[in-house]
C-alpha cells in the first residue's frame, strides 16, 4: 500500500523550510563578509569654519 499523501508533503514542506533556512544563512553570510566595516571613525563628520560638511576632523591649532 501506498504511503500518504499527507506524509508526503509534510516532508515537502521540512525541505522547503530547510532550503530557505540555508538559502537565509547563505545570503547572511554574503553580506558580512562583502561589508565595508562599520567602524566610526569612517562614519564621522565635521563641519568646517565655512559650515561645510568634510570628512577630515579640523586642524588642531
Amino acid at each position: 500500500m501506498a504511503k500518504s499523501q499527507a506524509t508526503f508533503m509534510k516532508k515537502q514542506l521540512e525541505k522547503n523550510k530547510l532550503k530557505k533556512r540555508e538559502d537565509k544563512q547563505q545570503r547572511k553570510q554574503e553580506r558580512k563578509e562583502g561589508s565595508t566595516g562599520g567602524d566610526l571613525e569612517s562614519m564621522m563628520a565635521y563641519v568646517n569654519e565655512f559650515g561645510e560638511i568634510v570628512s577630515e576632523p579640523p586642524a588642531k591649532n
